[in-house]
């Protein structure tokens, strides 16, 4: 399986944002949108090995929610970020008053969520690692047979309590390379290195 953790630092965890304001009021929805559509999305088909988590954090518990998406269940996924932004801002709006878990359309679940609680378990899980500039190239992290599960953040920086849930997991820093890149092509980036290993392509670590 190939999992990824998206921090959502700044979306409006009750849904309360316009499609026409991705990139503003919406908190950075549009890359959130994106990353979730390079994620799953292939030329004909979805990537249905893979699930993302996208933690919407902007606030404390009770109010932090997460959108799971289950690529082996998952539907109504478009490649374009307005209708996947679509998607993950109804999931926000039906769980807003609730204190449970809702699957809001076929293979996406949204509920309350404690943030570092949360990330402190994602990395915890068999191949975590967390994707940032400035770690071990992701060509020469071994993996754990197959399976990655990956935190990325988006457009703004993780918080220094964020990072030390990181660093006190014992989760390593992994880059896909040299400079700083959307979530989305991060994601992007990493399922072509897999496929690669999958497919005998590319050089694996020793």
């Amino acid at each position: 399986m190939r999992r990824f953790l998206i921090l959502a630092h700044r979306v409006p965890v009750s849904g309360e944002f316009t499609l026409n304001d991705l990139a503003g009021g919406a908190g950075r929805m549009d890359e959130i949108a994106r990353a979730v559509s390079t994620g799953f999305t292939l030329s004909n088909d979805l990537r249905r090995d893979t699930e993302i988590t996208v933690l919407c954090c902007a606030e404390p518990p009770p109010s932090a929610r997460r959108i799971d998406l289950d690529g082996s269940r998952l539907r109504y996924l478009n490649p374009d970020e307005r209708s996947t932004a679509a998607l993950l801002k109804n999931a926000l709006v039906r769980s807003r008053t609730l204190d449970r878990d809702l699957e809001a359309s076929p293979g996406l679940k949204v509920g309350p969520a404690d943030p570092l609680g949360l990330l402190a378990e994602f990395l915890r899980r068999p191949g975590a690692v967390w994707l940032t500039e400035g770690g071990v190239p992701l060509r020469d992290w071994a993996g754990a047979g197959g399976e990655i599960a990956a935190v990325v953040s988006d457009p703004y920086d993780p918080s220094e309590t964020e990072r030390a849930v990181a660093v006190a997991s014992g989760a390593p820093f992994v880059a896909v390379g040299p400079r700083s890149l959307r979530t989305s092509q991060v994601l992007d980036l990493v399922h072509h290195e897999l496929d690669e290993r999958e497919a005998g392509g590319a050089r694996r670590p020793a």
